[in-house]
């Protein structure tokens, strides 16, 4: 967080020195939450006051709709400077935020080298490795030497992604292995690099979802992670920074989509935005519950005989949709982090099963007993139907959170699809017909 003495400051004349004082000596992430905050007239006031590398660093912190607005608002040149200087990862990520127009035109006034870059990580599909990828990284040759190897990085690697990894490839850019910027430092500079690098690369292809990506450095605890082509042809790499990011994203849109919203809404989203997102969802949830609703419409009879079940209904609904709401969660998730695969499902509903013999027994009895002392004498042989509803809503809700997610993912579909609302109207549905069905029945017998 900013040091309280920035973060009070105002932008005037007579506060523009000590202000461009303290921009420039913070993190580049700092200013970038600092600037963000500032109104919209203000921002490139103070994004002026950074020197060149601040701004540069400074703008990759910057939410999309932010850096439009600089975009707008700074000259050419400035803004050329910028996107020249970013890492080409973060420049893609950038042009894919911005309209059609303004990304033309910036392509049009980069250096050939880099509008090459650019063109070729946004030639690939989105959500791969190819296209969170970066160009920059350290390559060294078969042949060379500890002491070549560290005076080439040295000399030519300053400005690359990291150092920590150096990639030998052949003279056909194939990846052949791997060294470590520790080897390099505690081995003997006459060594032959081919002679201490790693043969064992782990690496993934620009088509790798990056899902996966996430889940294979994870796995190997790597920092970075080389990105080959359908020849092995080593063409970028991906940085733990990028996997945060990745990480963050795909968490961020299963939550969503779990609870109905449709996109990437952000906590501080202007209120359209809101609407936009999520009125799609509830206007499809009204759908989805006059299905439920059709359901209770037959046996409006049976409610006005038996009004306790007014009372009982809503809590065997709440119930049902919580068990499928949790076993949804925890599937998802699984799914997500690479913990399970579709051929888990049956020890996967095996144990919900077995879980679900205690939750459903326990649910049973505390809605049985709750019925019972809500109805009249009577009526009290509701709170055996209520008990026995409850506990078969409870293995089904278990059931369907476990195996819907995990049939589309064999589909090679999103499980995050099946978003809370749908499971639970759709169980609201099974529930109520169910119940009323069976005190339908029962009023029959008992009357």
């Amino acid at each position: 967080m900013l040091v309280q003495d920035v973060r009070n400051c105002v932008i005037d004349v007579a506060d523009l020195n000590q202000l461009k004082w303290d921009l420039n000596r913070l993190q580049a992430v700092d200013v970038g939450e600092y600037i963000t905050q500032l109104p919209s007239k203000q921002r490139a006031i103070a994004f002026r006051l950074l020197n060149k590398h601040q701004a540069t660093d400074v703008f990759e912190y910057l939410p999309p709709d932010v850096q439009e607005e600089l975009i707008n608002s700074l000259h050419d040149v400035q803004v050329v400077q910028i996107v020249e200087n970013m890492s080409p990862d973060d420049r893609a990520e950038l042009f894919d935020e911005l309209p059609a127009k303004v990304v033309k035109r910036l392509l049009q006034q980069l250096s050939p080298e880099q509008r090459q870059v650019t063109a070729t990580i946004l030639g690939y599909p989105e959500g791969t490795a190819g296209r969170v990828m970066t160009t920059e990284y350290v390559r060294l040759r078969e042949g060379l030497t500890v002491g070549e190897a560290l005076s080439k990085i040295r000399r030519q690697d300053e400005d690359k992604e990291t150092i920590y990894y150096a990639y030998v490839t052949d003279d056909n850019r194939k990846l052949v292995s791997v060294v470590s910027l520790r080897q390099l430092l505690f081995t003997f500079p006459d060594v032959l690099i081919r002679d201490i690098a790693g043969d064992r690369v782990v690496k993934v292809k620009t088509e790798t979802p990056q899902e996966e990506v996430a889940r294979v450095m994870k796995r190997y605890d790597l920092i970075a992670l080389p990105v080959v082509d359908r020849e092995d042809r080593l063409v970028g790499i991906i940085t733990i920074d990028d996997v945060v990011d990745i990480i963050e994203e795909e968490a961020t849109e299963d939550i969503q989509k779990l609870a109905g919203v449709s996109g990437d809404e952000a906590a501080l989203s202007p209120p359209q935005i809101t609407i936009r997102k999520r009125l799609p969802w509830l206007l499809g949830n009204i759908g989805l519950y006059i299905g439920a609703a059709s359901a209770i419409a037959p046996f409006q009879g049976v409610i006005s005989v038996v009004p306790v079940l007014a009372v009982i209904m809503p809590i065997l609904s709440n119930t049902g949709g919580n068990v499928a709401i949790q076993a949804l969660s925890v599937t998802v998730r699984g799914l997500g982090v690479g913990e399970v695969t579709p051929m888990d499902t049956m020890k996967i509903l095996r144990k919900e099963i077995l879980a679900g013999f205690g939750t459903a027994l326990a649910l049973a009895i505390t809605l049985g007993t709750l019925s019972l002392i809500w109805s009249p004498a009577p009526e009290r042989w509701v709170s055996i139907v209520a008990a026995t509803v409850m506990a078969v809503n409870v293995f089904v809700a278990a059931t369907l959170g476990t195996v819907l997610p995990m049939t589309l993912k064999r589909l090679n579909l999103d499980p995050a699809l099946i978003s809370g609302p749908l499971l639970t109207t759709t169980l609201d549905a099974i529930g109520f017909f169910t119940f009323l069905s069976m005190i339908s029945v029962a009023l029959r017998i008992f009357n």
